[in-house]
């Protein structure tokens, strides 16, 4: 095929051109080649001595004789300087080789050849440059031609890929990649080639021949083109970027780390429930760390066992396998994942796990197991040590961990890691990751089981200390509930009380102590029995209260605390003092406080006295009546002291309904107090239902769901004795008056049919009678009140107390009240406004004969 130019011709690099001399010395013949480089067109120059036409006239005498040689038949080759005409004279250096020749007439002429040498010196210049940049540069420079095999190739590349620069001639990148690789990189060579436009930052990934290990290359490719602009083919410029690749990976598992132990610290121990708690740590490990997992917890710490930590795990005698563990949490980012898990169980709770579904002994959801003796995850249970277990190669599961959760140096379960084929196997930074993850979700677990023992202990404390069942009282319908917080709340202070005094009488009181948690229980347990024990003493609900701020006040002190010397300015009786040494720690006791109302209801008069120490104000629902707030001063909390209480005495309809309550029933962040007191007087709009229908509509309507604090509720409904359950009579100050004592007590029990407690009621009567005549003062009064018991009274106008004593042998008397205690059921006396009353309680006849004394009995009055 002719052509002008065949490609890759150096005439595309280089500029040459020929003319010829006649046999006169002229210029025969010019090339147009000839005139693109001296700038002349042949009629310029044709007939014109060339000495005279280019050379610098210093050098036209050598030049001329050197023509007259080469006309003679003499070849001559050398650089000559030349004028480029039109160029601002500038010169210009031609290498010229002359060659004789023959005119058609046998006359001698010469054909020159000339080559402009600064061309020839740009050529060789670029070349150097070239092999410099090629041959000595640290990337990896490879020329591919439009077959797309490779060209050229520097040291660099066949160092990497082996042998010597002049090897990888010929080959494609089939040679060097694998199949996927080598077409994404064929196709972009043909897009570059065919475009023009040059892809930087090209990634591949491949091992070098006989290498280990795979590497990552960024590979930079651009067309080439001749001197004349055709394109002959693509270089690329390659860099091994493994290790920046390494760094980026590592960086990249760095940030993930850390991300996903922010992500654990902000999800996992949010909730203060074992089984939950672990639910959180597989929700933050899968997918995000491994592709399944499971957590195990000893089933001892499960059960709340109280033996030390330490004995969960117990000491296995070789052979036996781990302790008992529990499968509490199970999580796995693929589709039929159960059974994978490499690690076996075994022991008796094996064959419960195979029967439940779990294939080849796996553990199932909630199952009770153990891990054989020698296996990675008992090994890791015993040492406290990250153990690897090894994948089923028929399996899908490659790579797992088993990862002891220690907490305080305490091992409380295992968590097993695990990877399926397609991810990478767990490393160095994985196993640290896993431990991390598995110790922060210990110790949320340990604080949950720790919390969990305290709540339980609080609660059964708390529990203990409330009154159990359903209180009865004489006169009153009662009805209460008890709602602690939510597990997520601590246990309160907050309690209620009903206490049966002397008289058919009853006690009713509610309290709540500041603070929350056990030392909240434990002081509100030790302001109960306070409370019951001055109930025993008959007090007035003023001095209960001021003797209970006495006792708040002591709870904070160190050994007891300070005592004041009495109730305060309420006047009355005065609580026996104990005035405490004041200590550096005493000054920084931790003070208690908390409020409380006690009310007496005496169900013969149908009258109820309160007193208030801070507390929220008594509900009373008469019927026919809205709900009304009683106006009973409140006074200042308990713990505080200094000030006295009141008391506000109010007689009680029959039918009306009593409420007694904690601030956790009308008070939340949802709603402010007056709202909550309105609400709850809304809901006592109808006190005529049953009264435990009344307190569930109580608890209903007002939302108590909130969990904010706990709750105590106590209500009554006055039912008065009827008038004839009481015998009352008054006896005047004379020995007759202990006869017709005697012959009241058995006229009226005889009107109550109750016969078979006549000759104890008489003889009893007799002995308190004729005390009240020898030791009191005043007139005397005779009560006897029929309920779920008798109940005898003996008033008298006189402040000294009776004690019971031992009589000497020698003694006629003082062996009356020993009488009175062996033969009643209970015995007592009390201060009344005007004196006191001395009591005994019988026993209602139930159809038995009454058992008669012993002789042990009898002689211990002697």
């Amino acid at each position: 095929m002719w052509q002008s130019r065949p490609p890759g011709s150096i005439y595309e690099y280089i500029r040459i051109a020929s003319f010829s001399i006649g046999a006169d010395g002229l210029i025969e013949q010019w090339s147009r080649r000839a005139a693109g480089l001296f700038g002349m067109a042949s009629d310029e120059v044709v007939g014109r001595d060339p000495v005279e036409a280019f050379m610098p006239a210093e050098l036209r005498p050598d030049a001329h004789r050197r023509v007259g040689e080469i006309l003679d038949g003499k070849e001559w080759t050398g650089l000559v300087p030349f004028r480029v005409p039109g160029e601002n004279g500038t010169s210009g250096l031609a290498e010229i080789y002359v060659m004789p020749s023959l005119t058609g007439a046998g006359e001698r002429a010469a054909l020159c050849i000339v080559v402009d040498v600064r061309a020839l010196r740009r050529v060789e210049t670029d070349l150097a440059a070239s092999q410099a940049i090629f041959g000595q540069s640290p990337f990896g420079f490879v020329l591919f031609g439009t077959d797309f095999t490779v060209v050229r190739a520097n040291q660099r590349f066949a160092t990497v890929f082996g042998g010597e620069a002049d090897d990888h001639r010929g080959r494609t990148v089939d040679d060097y990649l694998s199949r996927p690789e080598a077409d994404r990189l064929s196709a972009t060579l043909r897009r570059v080639l065919e475009t023009g436009d040059s892809v930087t930052d090209l990634q591949l990934v491949g091992a070098p021949p006989g290498g280990i290990g795979r590497r990552h290359w960024s590979m930079n490719l651009y067309r080439v083109h001749s001197g004349s602009g055709r394109p002959i083919g693509v270089a690329g410029l390659a860099t091994d970027v493994t290790q920046r690749h390494i760094a980026a990976r590592e960086a990249a598992s760095a940030r993930r780390n850390l991300a996903l132990l922010n992500e654990a610290s902000a999800r996992i121990g949010n909730s203060l429930d074992l089984e939950t708690t672990a639910r959180e740590l597989l929700d933050v490990a899968v997918p995000g760390f491994c592709d399944i997992a499971s957590v195990d917890l000893y089933q001892g710490l499960l059960t709340g066992e109280e033996a030390s930590p330490s004995s969960w795990g117990g000491h296995q005698e070789p052979g036996t396998g781990s302790a008992e563990l529990r499968r509490v949490a199970h999580a796995s980012a693929v589709s039929d994942a159960s059974g994978v898990l490499p690690g076996t169980a075994d022991g008796p709770g094996a064959e419960a796990d195979r029967a439940s579904g779990a294939d080849g002994g796996e553990p199932a959801l909630g199952s009770v197991h153990r891990f054989p003796f020698h296996s990675p995850c008992a090994v890791a249970l015993h040492t406290g040590r990250v153990e690897a277990v090894p994948g089923d190669e028929r399996g899908f599961v490659h790579s797992t961990l088993a990862v002891p959760m220690v907490a305080h140096d305490v091992v409380v379960g295992l968590v097993q890691f695990s990877r399926t084929k397609g991810s990478e196997p767990f490393g160095e930074r994985d196993r640290a990751l896993a431990t991390e993850l598995a110790a922060r979700a210990a110790v949320c677990i340990d604080n949950a089981r720790l919390y969990r023992r305290e709540h339980e202990r609080a609660l059964i404390l708390q529990r203990s200390l409330l009154p159990p069942g359903d209180p009865e009282a004489a006169g009153l319908d009662i009805a209460c509930r008890y709602l602690p917080g939510n597990t997520a709340t601590e246990v309160g202070g907050d309690w209620f009380d009903v206490i049966e005094l002397p008289g058919h009488r009853t006690a009713l009181v509610v309290g709540d102590v500041m603070g929350r948690g056990l030392r909240a229980a434990v002081a509100m347990g030790e302001l109960r029995t306070a409370v019951r024990t001055l109930a025993l003493l008959d007090l007035e609900p003023a001095e209960v209260l001021s003797a209970l701020d006495e006792v708040a006040r002591g709870l904070g002190t160190p050994g007891g605390g300070e005592r004041s010397d009495g109730f305060g300015a309420g006047g009355g009786a005065q609580w026996p003092s104990r005035v405490a040494h004041k200590s550096r720690e005493a000054d920084l006791s931790e003070v208690y406080l908390a409020t409380c109302v006690y009310a007496v209801y005496d169900p013969v008069t149908r009258r109820c006295t309160f007193a208030n120490a801070g507390h929220l104000p008594p509900v009373v629902a008469e019927p026919g009546e809205p709900p009304q707030l009683l106006e009973v001063p409140p006074g200042m909390p308990l713990g505080v002291g200094g000030e006295p209480f009141e008391e506000v005495e109010i007689e009680l309809k029959e039918g009306s309904l009593l409420a007694l309550y904690t601030d956790g029933l009308v008070e939340s962040r949802d709603h402010p107090l007056d709202e909550g007191l309105q609400a709850f007087r809304q809901a006592l709009a109808d006190p005529s239902q049953q009264l435990e229908d009344v307190c569930d509509h109580v608890l209903t309507t007002l939302h108590t769901r909130h969990g904010e604090d706990d709750i105590a509720l106590l209500m009554a409904r006055i039912q008065g004795l009827e008038t004839d359950a009481v015998g009352d009579w008054r006896l005047p100050r004379e020995p007759r008056s202990v006869g017709r004592a005697r012959e009241l007590a058995r006229e009226q029990l005889s009107a109550w049919d109750l016969d078979d407690l006549v000759d104890t009621t008489e003889l009893l009567v007799s002995e308190l009678v004729t005390n009240a005549l020898r030791y009191g003062e005043g007139e005397i009064r005779l009560r006897l009140l029929r309920d779920r018991t008798l109940v005898c009274e003996v008033w008298d106008a006189g402040l000294v107390q009776p004690r019971r004593r031992r009589a000497r042998d020698t003694d006629e008397g003082g062996r009356g009240l020993q009488l009175v205690g062996l033969l009643s059921a209970a015995w007592g006396s009390r201060r009344t406004p005007r004196g006191k009353t001395v009591w005994f309680e019988l026993a209602l006849p139930d159809g038995e004969p009454a058992p008669e004394l012993s002789v042990d009995q009898l002689l211990s009055m002697y």
